[in-house]
């Protein structure tokens, strides 16, 4: 008759460590690009430029304008009875009709960064949250790896040590 061994926690952890480490890796793979990719939106990195045409209220003042648009540095560069005109487009006051160009990523790359930038109000905000409380559960359960007197544990303290020390440096340098 078989007995039945009953598994430790550490054998849990190191199941459910490696588990859910091959799902994050794809996670892992597309938060990463698309993290590196948001790192360069100030400058033109892999954007295209598009021409937008937008019919907006007519008559609006040039702040208004601004805020309708919604571009940042918004700059009028001249005005003359029924046009604005502002940095890379026009507005006409009687039509309403605003046309520009814009650069802009390519739209898959668009939505990968939507999951960075998501906020709690849309129901999308739980996909990183999930994702997030994952990552810790990796970090955390990695302990679990080794033995805690071995000195790949000892380790691993010092390498977790130094990433919190790197983190903290890095935020008093921005």
């Amino acid at each position: 008759m078989e007995t039945k061994e009953k598994k430790s926690i550490n054998y849990y952890m190191r199941s459910l460590h490696r588990d859910l480490g091959f799902l994050a890796i794809g996670l892992t793979i597309i938060y990463a690009l698309s993290g590196i990719i948001l790192i360069y939106r100030d400058t033109d990195f892999l954007k295209k430029e598009r021409n937008i045409e937008q019919h907006l209220s007519p008559n609006l003042t040039e702040s208004d304008l601004g805020m309708a648009l919604h571009m940042r540095n918004f700059q009028v560069l001249s005005a003359d009875g029924e046009t604005i005109s502002f940095s890379n487009g026009t507005y006409n006051k009687v039509t309403g009709l605003a046309t520009y160009s814009q650069k802009a990523l390519p739209q898959f790359l668009e939505q990968f960064n939507k999951l960075h930038k998501t906020s709690s109000r849309n129901i999308v905000h739980w996909f990183p949250v999930i994702y997030g409380v994952l990552l810790l559960f990796l970090a955390i359960s990695s302990f679990w790896m080794y033995k805690p007197k071995s000195k790949m544990f000892r380790r691993g303290l010092i390498f977790a040590g130094s990433g919190i020390v790197l983190a903290i440096v890095v935020l008093f340098l921005i």
